[in-house]
């Protein structure tokens, strides 16, 4: 029969088991990542975003360019 002894007692090696055993595994999630923002708060970094896009919409955008096609009954 084994004999008890302390946690604090045994070797490092020992104490270090120990711990490894007690742990236990999220299977892959990192659960500091599950938060959802809060949509109603402010968010600078959502509005430059939203900015930016405008911003590169009305630059990239030329002129209305229409394409008929031959099989178009609307313009015959």
């Amino acid at each position: 029969m084994d004999r008890y002894v302390p946690l604090n007692k045994k070797s490092k090696k020992e104490q270090k088991k120990f711990h490894d055993m007690q742990r236990s595994t999220w299977n892959g999630l990192n659960p500091a990542t599950r938060t959802q923002p809060n949509g109603k708060g402010y968010d600078r970094n959502k509005l430059k975003q939203r900015d930016l896009r405008n911003s590169r919409k009305f630059e990239t955008e030329g002129p209305a360019v229409f394409c008929l096609c031959a099989g178009s009954s609307q313009f015959t």
